[in-house]
């Protein structure tokens, strides 16, 4: 054979390898996608307190193990006990001032009736003085005074009756469920509920990671200090949109974590995302925006695929670790096959780099 020849045969292999490559390709991103680009998160909370003062004490230690309620840090609670002894005291005298407006109301009211009985007198005294003045055996003059006084008492009445309004509004319902008084329990207990958010527990089991909290720090309410890594683990993967015709919830899947190379778990998808961000529109008030581009192959859009494992891992990998997914979505023992030769293939190669 001619070296003509040779070369002949190497490219038809070549060409014929190619052929056989392209059409493995298009049928494994169709009915076997995989992905390098997954990660493993566990949820993270940001740990915030509710009150604003210096740290005073600081009881984990980074990295270490947290139960949920566990105490995490204390804040100096001298300026809040302060409070509560100032919504105390304010307790006490809403009391006394109920007190006080009971003593005025059931003063206005006997001054009331005393001025009502005194006015009926005089009501009594002008018809008695209206009787004598048409025989004529009274002055005019008597009897006007005597009017005068009956008006003049009438409108002591009406002032005393507003008086006594005016005292009932401002004592309110009688007993516990005075406004003043729910006010100042209401204060009371809002003190009492800052003292309490001095000590800063943990909203959840996990790890707390990247502590740089330490006793005599000065913290703000609402801003995080530091953060605790929970143990529920959520595998994310990032698949070409055209790679999802055939995936659903339940289909089986194969995942390589970058830091445990040569080991594969079974996993199923959970959830597919409904969107990603560049799919959202902001009703900013401005007009559309059409990005351009000269590329005649654009790439691909990514959408977001939960996973579950099969099983539980004894040890979880830190959130946020990288790792390869493999799918299986068609009920095929060949693709299924193929996808486990895939999957071992790729988790192989994390040993090189």
């Amino acid at each position: 054979m001619t070296p003509e020849q040779r070369f002949a045969r190497w490219v038809r292999a070549a060409i014929v390898l190619f052929v056989v490559m392209f059409v493995y390709f298009v049928f494994a991103d169709t009915y076997m996608p995989a992905t390098p680009q997954a990660r493993a998160l566990r949820q993270v909370v940001r740990v915030a307190p509710q009150v604003s003062g210096q740290v005073v004490e600081v009881q984990v230690n980074n990295n270490a193990r947290v139960r949920r309620g566990e105490v995490l840090f204390r804040i100096d609670p001298e300026p809040f006990a302060l409070v509560v002894d100032k919504a105390q005291l304010a307790l006490d005298q809403a009391r006394r001032d109920n007190a006080g407006l009971d003593a005025s109301l059931a003063e206005a009211r006997a001054s009331l009736a005393r001025q009502q009985a005194l006015t009926r007198e005089l009501a009594q005294e002008r018809r008695r003085m209206q009787s004598l003045l048409e025989r004529g055996s009274v002055s005019r003059q008597r009897f006007e005074s005597v009017s005068a006084d009956a008006k003049a008492g009438e409108a002591a009445v009406k002032a005393a009756e507003a008086k006594v309004r005016v005292l009932k509004v401002q004592r309110g319902e009688g007993g516990e469920d005075n406004l003043l008084l729910r006010q100042a329990r209401n204060a009371l207990a809002e003190a009492e509920l800052d003292v309490r958010r001095t000590t800063v527990h943990a909203e959840q089991s996990g790890y707390v990671s990247n502590l740089q909290l330490n006793a005599g720090d000065s913290v703000s309410a609402g801003s995080p200090v530091l953060a605790t890594v929970g143990d529920r683990l959520d595998i994310v993967a990032d698949f070409r949109e055209k790679s999802l015709r055939h995936m659903g919830p339940g289909d089986k899947a194969w995942i390589a974590f970058d830091a445990r190379p040569g080991e594969e778990y079974a996993a199923r998808i959970t959830s597919i995302d409904a969107g990603v961000r560049d799919g959202q529109l902001l009703p900013d008030g401005n007009l559309a925006h059409i990005p351009q581009t000269d590329r005649w192959v654009r790439d691909a859009q990514r959408i977001r695929v939960h996973l579950r494992l099969d099983s539980p891992l004894q040890a979880l990998p830190p959130t946020g670790a990288r790792a390869t997914v493999q799918l299986a979505p068609v009920a095929n023992p060949v693709a299924h096959a193929l996808a486990r030769v895939q999957v071992a293939l790729l988790s192989m190669l994390h040993h090189v780099y």
